[in-house]
């Protein structure tokens, strides 16, 4: 139970990385709120914890406004009275180039990518540090390590996130908050199907292109999770500032 009695908030929480996550926080012992833009999915997955023996809510929200992120926090202390885990994971992707990118998809990549992690940060900061510190772990990307194509505003996104993550660990290290980034590679989501469709590429030759890699497969959400509880818990209590790449040796 390495997550025993810590209070999580988990965001695009209601499909791939994030149920992963929120189901592997619960069987660790987390209370877990479980936020999503997708109401329904986020009560799916809250209901199928609490089927469970887990503790969990599910919170909608966009994870782009203030306010929505104001209520969250307010609404996971209310249940849980403090958060000491925080995973930003919602996110969102379009592939295309600078010339093919409009102004709008940009501006709402980076809503959903970067805005939601500073939000998220500005408010469940004080939080943590009144409860003597916590650990925040944010998605990034093997994307925002090195470049990628047709990607621009996701690469650009998630380059943010990572370097965003260094610079909380060092504001916010003094009041004992970890801060640190889980960097997949391509893992089996809706998200990656839909990057097939964005590109009108087949489905499966796209997938099967995903694991070529040398552990010769795309990852799976679990995987992802499991990094992500590591980072989480108290075995990592020396890793701050951390950007970790599971992505079966993709970069490499």
């Amino acid at each position: 139970m390495q997550l025993e009695d810590k209070r999580a908030i988990v965001t695009g929480g209601a499909g791939g990385i994030g149920r992963a996550t929120a189901i592997a926080f619960a069987g660790e012992g987390a209370k877990v709120a479980i936020v999503d833009l997708d109401g329904e999915g986020a009560d799916a997955v809250a209901n199928e914890i609490i089927a469970a023996g887990g503790d969990a809510i599910a919170l909608q929200a966009d994870v782009s406004s203030e306010t929505d992120i104001m209520r969250v926090v307010e609404s996971a202390v209310e249940s849980f009275g403090g958060v000491d885990v925080v995973f930003n994971n919602a996110g969102i992707i379009r592939r295309a180039t600078a010339i093919e990118l409009t102004v709008e998809e940009w501006d709402r990549v980076f809503a959903v990518n970067v805005r939601s992690v500073f939000l998220m940060c500005k408010h469940v900061v004080p939080v943590m540090a009144a409860g003597g510190g916590g650990s925040i772990v944010n998605t990034g990307s093997g994307w925002g390590l090195k470049g990628g194509a047709n990607a621009l505003s996701y690469c650009a996104s998630k380059g943010a996130v990572v370097n965003m993550t260094r610079a909380l660990a060092i504001d916010h290290g003094p009041q004992g908050i970890r801060v640190n980034s889980v960097n997949p590679g391509d893992t089996n989501t809706d998200m990656l199907r839909n990057e097939a469709a964005q590109l009108g590429e087949d489905p499966s030759a796209f997938l099967a292109e995903a694991g070529d890699r040398p552990l010769g497969r795309m990852g799976e959400p679990a995987e992802i999770a499991a990094a992500v509880v590591w980072l989480a818990s108290d075995a990592s209590s020396y890793v701050t500032g951390a950007a970790l790449v599971v992505d079966g040796g993709g970069i490499a």
